[in-house]
């Protein structure tokens, strides 16, 4: 998986790699700068062909310092530049200074203030608006009207604008604006440097960054972070094949607890979903009142009677059960009756919890303390919100200074809490164990799947990871892969996707997989 760093870990791994000997921190600023560059004309070949205009705005530190280095190679390339600095030149840092000196003796830098904003001379119309202002270093608030930059008055008539690192306004660990308002720039291009950072993936910084690529500027052999502290970018799965011999309790039995009659069809969702995703069986415990309901609709996926907790203890006594999955339509009352049974025991097995039996585990706080570590709780936004109100509390406040808390700190804190891996929905998917080991699915730039935003979709969700537990994964990997095969089979459908399609595209991903 590749490496999503915080702000602290890039510098760390820019300043080891300065200490070393094996490069200076002008040439990688250079480097940053012949990388935006090449960005730019790879995704408009065609400002590679003539001359243009370009208006660079650059901050008070080193991302400014990038922005002069654009500013001479585009000047050199023959373009016309107009810069703007926003700070005191004589208080850039050492890198900075020698490239802001270096475009001086090519060209003018006028000063940036928000005093003066609407009095600056931008010139008419250009080609490109270069954000080079903060990046990833910005820990406060500014009072510059970023928001503004793409209206200004003459420049706001180019259609493309691309931001160095990160869009100016957004904190880089969290991805959310800093300050009470959202004063923040909204790019087309974002280029960042060596790998992704925590922001481009997390909260609103995806969409603000328009599209984002990564330019190596040579740190690939630097001196590794700790591993355990560093966010993984869930990709590519590995291992799904299931071998040329076994038979179907070599894949596990997965045990998927139903609601009552009329509330069967969410739990026949992660029932299809735990099949389709390997599991070698996978039976539907229900209410003797909800039977035939689902065996109306069910035919490889089997059906056993389960009533209430008693009914249940008595159907965990096949062994070859290994994997739970309670929550969808179960109803809130039946759920506290039965994950009181699911996670007791002498040897209790992997158990996902969702839907109404995240409402039971918040509402009861033996019942929470009952959690184990093969548990993964699967929230949305909202159901994290009534498990967890005081790590909400904090995700949710208005950030005015960075490193902003993020949805990573609040998942890590929860699965601390919980004793268990918990997997925080949205299209910033964020997977946290109890020993901090963190990973986050994203659903955007290319991998965007809008469709998923569907009824049922989250039980297939949760059918996926209870069928790889079955499978045997362990917690963690089984919460990331089905994360990452819940989003591929969106968008291997396409438009149009509803929840009963989700497992039934899974085939169609597993040949796009090879297995």
């Amino acid at each position: 998986m590749t490496d999503l760093l915080s702000a602290a870990q890039m510098r760390a791994i820019e300043q080891a790699a300065i200490a070393s000997g094996s490069v200076t921190g002008l040439e990688l600023m250079e480097r940053a700068g012949r990388g935006v560059v090449d960005a730019v004309f790879e995704e408009w070949p065609e400002l590679a062909a003539t001359s243009h205009r370009a208006v660079i705005l650059c901050g008070p530190g080193n991302n400014g310092g990038d922005g002069f280095v654009v500013a001479r190679l585009l000047k050199e390339w023959g373009w016309e530049v107009a810069v703007y600095l926003y700070g005191d030149a004589a208080k850039l840092p050492p890198d900075a200074r020698v490239n802001y000196e270096r475009w001086c003796e090519m060209g003018e830098v006028q000063s940036l203030k928000a005093s003066t904003w609407e009095d600056t001379p931008f010139p008419g119309i250009c080609d490109l608006v270069i954000d080079a202002l903060f990046g990833t270093g910005l820990a406060r608030e500014v009072e510059l009207p970023l928001s503004t930059l793409s209206c200004m008055p003459e420049v706001g008539q180019t259609h493309r604008s691309l931001s160095v690192d990160l869009p100016s306004g957004y904190c880089s660990d969290s991805g959310v604006p800093l300050g009470d308002g959202p004063n923040v720039v909204k790019a087309d291009l974002t280029v960042s440097f060596h790998t992704l950072k925590l922001g481009h993936v997390l909260a609103a910084g995806s969409v603000a960054c328009g599209k984002s690529v990564v330019k190596s500027i040579g740190l690939e052999g630097s001196p590794a972070l700790q591993q355990g502290d560093v966010v993984k970018l869930v990709e590519k799965p590995q291992g799904l094949g299931k071998g040329d011999q076994g038979h179907k309790y070599a894949h596990g039995h997965a045990l998927i607890l139903s609601g009552t009659q009329g509330r069967t069809g969410a739990a026949r969702l992660a029932a299809r979903g735990a099949l389709r995703i390997g599991a070698g069986l996978v039976t539907v415990g229900a209410p003797s009142d909800a039977l035939a309901e689902s065996a109306a609709q069910l035919t490889a996926v089997m059906l056993t009677g389960v009533q209430d907790g008693n009914a249940l203890a008595h159907v965990l006594r096949d062994d070859r059960i290994n994997a739970l999955c309670l929550g969808p339509g179960l109803g809130v009352a039946r759920a506290a009756d039965l994950v009181a049974v699911a996670l007791g025991g002498v040897k209790p097995r992997p158990t996902v919890l969702d839907a109404d039996a995240l409402t039971a585990l918040a509402a009861d706080a033996a019942l929470f303390g009952g959690l184990h570590d093969t548990s993964i709780l699967t929230p949305h936004a909202g159901e994290f919100a009534r498990l967890f109100p005081d790590i909400a509390e904090k995700l949710n406040a208005p950030a005015t200074t960075g490193p902003a808390y993020s949805k990573v700190d609040a998942t890590r804190e929860a699965a601390k809490r919980a004793g268990c891996v918990v997997l925080f929905k949205g299209a910033d998917t964020v997977i946290a164990d109890p020993g901090g080991r963190c990973s986050i699915h994203s659903a955007a730039y290319a991998r965007a799947a809008p469709w998923l935003a569907t009824a049922g979709s989250g039980d297939v969700l949760a059918g996926f990871i209870t069928g790889l537990l079955a499978r045997g994964f362990a917690p963690m990997e089984a919460a990331t892969t089905a994360a990452w095969l819940h989003a591929e089979c969106a968008l291997s459908f396409g438009a149009g996707l509803i929840a009963e399609d989700i497992a039934e595209e899974l085939p169609h991903v597993f040949k796009a997989l090879e297995l």
